[in-house]
């Protein structure tokens, strides 16, 4: 049988859809201030939530012991409970069956020679991102369970840009295999989208600061940060040093957020324009249409989310776009490469 053949293929695609499910349910836990309602991790047991009142009211004393309950929560009844525990246990059944999506498959095409040794050893760095992934998710969970009620915003960043980089990484192998022939034409252009996949990241870095922090609940108002009328922006100082307030202030982490949008879509909407002065192929054409008009739909979601302080639907789809916009990006990336 042909290696690298189209089942192949539909495993790792098939890897990219669980990947980007995962996102989503991530955001909504996220979202739902969900994420610290299973404070022990079990990876088999820990499969089947609990089965019956006993089972139900040892989780909920299991979850009084911590902080967000102490806290934050101490008005949660049972049923509250049930509710956040739901999508939290969704989003780490969903993490479990990616990883034996990823495993099984591998261990099948292994044995049955379909995979070349390129595959073969980037397949292998899908899996360490994997389990690398699984490690951070619990990482960033403890970092709640101790003496704050909430889990780092570093770890959370951490967590995010691994799953988004595994899904672009996942994205990228399976089009080497739908793609085998690649035609760089502009080294330059190349290395372009290259400086916009990076800006993209940091932008996508900030975004889970933003969450982490919750900062999208404050400042609500557009194009400035106030409603008032100011001839310039300005930060509000919250810590000292200065630079404190850019990666751990709510204010500065906005700001930051703020501006690298308008970066971002320049750089892209710059690339753009550079692609419609060189030599492509239709294939190549659509992907820097659709990378341009991605980044404007999230550009104006990124807004509305703002001005009405972050409702989980407009949240959701604000990172469900950026998704699609780093796969844009990637799609983009390999198309232009040698």
């Amino acid at each position: 049988m042909k290696k690298d053949n189209k089942k192949v293929i539909y495993w790792l695609l098939t890897g990219c859809l669980l990947i980007f499910i995962m996102v989503i349910v991530g955001g909504i836990t996220r979202l739902t201030h969900s994420g610290l309602s299973i404070s022990n991790y079990k990876l088999i047991s820990g499969t089947i939530p609990p089965m019956n009142e006993t089972e139900w009211n040892a989780a909920f004393d299991l979850y009084k012991q911590y902080p967000e309950y102490q806290k934050i929560n101490h008005q949660f009844t049972l049923e509250d409970f049930k509710d956040i525990y739901f999508w939290e246990w969704l989003h780490r059944v969903i993490g479990r069956f990616i990883g034996v999506v990823f495993i099984i498959p591998f261990v099948y095409f292994l044995i049955r020679k379909q995979l070349t040794k390129p595959t073969i050893k980037k397949s292998i760095i899908l899996m360490l991102l994997g389990g690398f992934q699984g490690f951070l998710g619990w990482f960033m969970v403890k970092s709640g369970l101790i003496d704050r009620p909430d889990v780092s915003h570093y770890r959370l960043a951490m967590h995010l840009t691994a799953a988004f980089i595994t899904f672009a990484y996942t994205f990228w192998v399976a089009l080497d295999l739908i793609y085998p022939n690649k035609k760089q034409i502009d080294i330059k252009f190349r290395n372009l989208i290259r400086w916009g996949l990076a800006v993209l990241l940091l932008q996508i870095i900030y975004g889970a600061f933003v969450a982490g922090l919750d900062a999208g609940l404050l400042h609500n108002y557009w194009p400035l940060m106030s409603d008032r009328t100011l001839i310039h922006e300005s930060v509000y100082i919250e810590q000292s040093p200065l630079i404190k307030n850019f990666v751990e202030g709510k204010s500065g982490v906005q700001f930051v957020h703020r501006y690298l949008a308008y970066i971002v879509v320049g750089l892209i909407v710059f690339i753009w324009y550079r692609g419609k002065r060189i030599k492509k192929n239709n294939i190549q054409s659509n992907s820097l249409n659709t990378l341009v008009i991605i980044v404007c739909i999230q550009f104006l979601l990124g807004i509305f989310t703002l001005i009405f302080r972050v409702p989980i639907v407009l949240g959701v789809l604000h990172q469900i776009v950026a998704f699609f916009l780093l796969g844009a990006m990637t799609f983009s990336l390999h198309r232009f490469s040698k």
